[in-house]
């Protein structure tokens, strides 16, 4: 630690300080410790590394990325070491990746574990953020990165009865490290996205009975699990730094060829077979971009993606009545879910589905689960599979003040804004990695590529002796602006999701993401660099343009 300590030896003074050990957290541990030289400390409020795959432990929890794009790229060594047993890794095999990761760079030293961040204050003749833990240490820093996640602010709900059931609760996104036996157990779920259909698909033939509370049904097209492609990771060992240059530079991120082709440019039974082509081959993503161009903005293309699911929805589901309350309604434009097994898992005998939409649930009882028609649903074990609080959700539960006493809580009340995804006005020398109003991708990519960024930021403002470095407010007006007219562009704006906030009862309905693709936001950050900043941030404490 540095040498500086005071306010009666009760604060310890460090140069940055990290929030947040999963994949963005480690890395800027190592870009500014390893690399950078600077004195770090971090905190996590987990018991160990890995973000949301230390969290996510529930049965069948996978990466729904291809995992030749789900890693690091800036450890070479590592990429060739690292030995990945599948396409789409088990939670078990990625946690195992961040650890080994965390080893190999010595990155554990730096991080306080189960400790939360309660209050960041920027105070402005120090030049430094006031922090303080839940165990009451408090800490300065120049610097402060939260790489607080964009899926890890836990949605519980709270039925009516909750605490009277006499079973066991379990939230996916806080799985118990122990095995939870379900064997032969009456098991409940509430929640059909990514979770709640990986968990669905793992557990129905362990359990004795399996009840899926379903509020809006969901898009899916197999994962086709199975090996990495033989040579693939040969391939781009051979021309490494023009993969990672391509995955960067590419619209999604994922690291498989984007499609160039327009649905709408083709006949219809072109559209039918390319889908179906992809459906066959799998995974969600692909589905999506890998097809054609237009699946996220055109209902033309939007539509012939989707019939290709309905059909295979009723090839697949032998109950017709059952098929159709499985088919959704809306856009195939939420976040694409993909999962082996997952209809077929309905003709199952021992899976029922309560379509709470029209059925809701009234309470949870004693026994079980007991839905507007009077039905008690008996269970011995209730699992919430029911999401997150996404995109803002963490950065809220801590308190942010920043220059001239400006809440965070108060300036994000209508909705969260930023420069870049990267920062937000009033606070500065605050870097948030893969936060509001930031790029709508697969993230590991994305994270190192905003922590080079955040990093060499940084370097930029200690090199010059200016102490801090803030974005102005037209830049953010301008920013937020521009998301939500390209947002505006697409599909996305018109379905409720966790990507606007709607599944968060009082939250604000509101784009928060920049949807253009990662190759422009790439652009985006290398003009801000180009410029040495001088269009859109302040150094030191010059006076923030209103």
């Amino acid at each position: 630690m540095s040498d500086e300590a005071t306010l009666d030896g009760q604060l310890t003074e460090v140069d940055a300080v990290v929030i947040g050990s999963g994949f963005a957290g480690l890395y800027s541990i190592h870009r500014l410790r390893n690399v950078l030289g600077l004195e770090v400390q971090a905190f996590d409020n987990a018991g160990g590394v890995g973000g949301t795959w230390y969290w996510n432990r529930y049965p069948g929890a996978r990466s729904d990325t291809e995992v030749n794009a789900y890693c690091y790229s800036f450890d070479k060594e590592l990429f060739h070491e690292w030995k990945w047993s599948e396409r789409y890794p088990r939670q078990s095999e990625i946690l195992a990746y961040l650890n080994h990761v965390a080893d190999r760079h010595d990155l554990r030293r730096s991080i306080t574990f189960n400790t939360q961040v309660t209050d960041v204050t920027w105070d402005d003749e120090r030049g430094r953020y006031l922090i303080t833990t839940d165990e009451g240490k408090r800490y300065a820093a120049q610097f402060l990165v939260e790489a607080v996640g964009l899926l890890s602010a836990t949605k519980i709900p709270d039925f009516p009865g909750q605490d009277s059931f006499r079973g066991e609760i379990y939230h996916t996104a806080r799985w118990p490290h122990e095995k939870v036996d379900l064997a032969g157990k009456r098991v409940g779920v509430i929640g059909t996205g990514s979770s709640g259909i990986q968990v669905i698909s793992e557990i129905a033939p362990e359990v004795g009975r399996l009840t899926v509370f379903q509020r809006t049904p969901q898009w899916v097209v197999p994962s086709r699990h199975r090996p990495i492609a033989p040579g693939l990771l040969e391939k781009i060992e051979n021309d490494y730094e023009g993969y990672w240059h391509d995955v960067l530079y590419s619209t999604t991120c994922f690291g498989f060829d984007e499609s160039d082709v327009a649905a709408e440019s083709v006949t219809p039974e072109e559209r039918a077979r390319r889908f179906e082509e992809v459906y066959e081959d799998g995974g969600g993503f692909q589905y999506m971009f890998r097809a054609f161009n237009d699946v996220a903005t055109s209902r033309v293309a939007n539509a012939a993606a989707t019939d290709v699911i309905e059909k295979k929805i009723r090839a697949t589901v032998t109950d017709p009545n059952l098929a159709n309350q499985l088919i959704p309604g809306d856009l195939y434009a939420k976040r694409p879910l993909c999962c082996d097994n997952y209809y077929e898992t309905y003709n199952r005998d021992n899976v029922s589905l309560v379509a709470v939409k029209n059925n809701p649930i009234v309470e949870v009882t004693p026994e079980g689960v007991r839905t507007a028609d009077g039905v008690v649903h008996e269970l011995d074990v209730l699992v919430l599979a029911t999401g997150f609080d996404a995109v803002s959700g963490n950065q809220l539960k801590i308190k942010h003040t920043g220059r001239n006493g400006v809440s965070l809580q108060g300036k994000w009340h209508d909705r969260p804004r930023t420069h870049l995804g990267l920062m937000t006005t009033g606070f500065p020398n605050l870097f948030m990695i893969y936060g509001p109003m930031g790029p709508f991708t697969n993230q590991p990519p994305a994270h190192e590529a905003q922590v080079e960024w955040v990093a060499r930021a940084i370097e930029f403002v200690r090199d010059r002796g200016a102490g801090s470095i803030e974005a102005i407010q037209q830049a953010e007006d301008a920013w937020v602006a521009e998301c939500d007219e390209i947002a505006n562009q697409t599909l996305f704006s018109v379905v409720d999701s966790w990507i606007n906030g709607s599944n968060i009862p009082g939250k604000p309905v509101t784009n928060m993401f920049y949807m253009a693709g990662m190759a422009a936001y790439m652009d985006k950050m290398q003009a801000e660099e180009d410029s040495e900043y001088a269009e859109n941030f302040v150094l030191g404490n010059a006076t923030v343009p209103a």
